[in-house]
């Protein structure tokens, strides 16, 4: 999640405009006679975020806090450990909005036809990679033949190593797919009890650091590897005002990320457990940005929703334009 920055909303108010056509905003989890009688009490935010990424640093900063305040809105934080949880929490109401990597919203949308992209931030293709260990003899992706890959089934990273082997001439049946979380596959990984490993920041920026693992292939002219902004629709679209600060607030955050990499570090250091430069390597290979979900993006997510139906990672094939908000009528 180095890569080039295409940014297309240079104003708050551009961004606002885009999103008032688009979107709605997301508020509190009140039942619908609620919100027809309350509408000047104030509204509980619930957002979900996990350890490392741009939320937990809006979090840090209280800025979003600041900016709600003149509508009535507070903002409660909701932890997850991974982008599959989140969005359950999406799905049975914990929480209205998150973000989460570009494979948990496939499986979420299977799920639940009322999730929605609201926003992306650019491409990170160069943020997940296959890597081996420093002193590993293989060179090339043509060299895992028969070798033992770990990768966390179903994520980002599942995407990336069909694309890597797609474009060798190989597939799955080539190789021994060793399906493990990050924290297994690391351990894995260093023990020699795999031979490779498909990951993504900042435990790609971690192995290479700490363990001087060395990178095969990443990410880049094969996959985009989005984070996305997703909400529940009936929220999304009860609320416009709200979201159009969160989303605002967001894409000013992602541009104080990028003039200001070492402080964004440092606020991620305590909640990741991670060190000032592994956080800055990772933080360097972001997306900048906060954009509307364009018809490029959501081709390039439909074909990771392909991809996973053809592996039967999902049980039936996804339209994701039914989970865009501009598709309701």
């Amino acid at each position: 999640m180095a890569i080039s920055i295409h940014r297309s909303w240079t104003t708050s108010t551009l961004i606002a405009a885009s999103l008032a056509s688009v979107i709605g905003v997301v508020g509190c989890a009140k039942k619908p006679e609620q919100q027809a009688t309350t509408k000047q009490e104030t509204t509980t935010l619930n957002i979900g975020f996990q350890k490392y990424g741009i939320l937990p640093i809006l979090k840090a900063k209280g800025e979003l806090e600041k900016n709600l305040a003149a509508q009535g809105v507070t903002v409660k934080w909701v932890e997850f450990p991974a982008g599959p949880q989140l969005l359950e929490g999406l799905n049975v109401g914990s929480v209205v909005f998150g973000e989460a990597g570009e494979a948990p919203p496939i499986f979420a949308q299977a799920a639940n036809p009322n999730l929605v992209y609201v926003a992306n931030q650019p491409a990170a293709a160069t943020a997940e990679a296959l890597i081996v260990p420093k002193d590993s003899p293989i060179q090339s992706i043509q060299d895992l033949k028969g070798k033992r890959v770990a990768l966390n089934k179903g994520s980002n990273v599942h995407y990336l190593l069909l694309k890597l082997l797609e474009a060798n001439n190989l597939t799955l049946k080539d190789i021994q797919p060793v399906y493990l979380p990050p924290a297994d596959a690391r351990a894995a990984f260093e023990k020699g009890a795999v031979d490779a490993w498909v990951i993504w920041d900042p435990f790609l920026a971690a192995a290479e650091q700490q363990i001087h693992a060395r990178q095969i292939a990443n990410g880049e002219h094969l996959v985009s590897n989005h984070q996305f902004y997703l909400s529940d629709r009936q929220f999304a679209e009860s609320h416009p005002a709200v979201l159009s600060t969160l989303v605002t607030t967001l894409n000013q955050t992602t541009d104080w990320v990028k003039t200001h990499p070492d402080a964004a570090a440092q606020l991620l250091e305590k909640p990741t457990a991670l060190e000032l430069d592994i956080l800055k390597t990772s933080i360097s290979r972001m997306g900048f940005g906060v954009l509307p979900i364009s018809e490029k993006v959501a081709k390039e997510q439909q074909y990771v929703a392909d991809a996973f139906f053809a592996q039967q990672l999902i049980p039936k094939q996804l339209v994701i334009q039914d989970a865009l908000l501009t598709t309701k009528k």
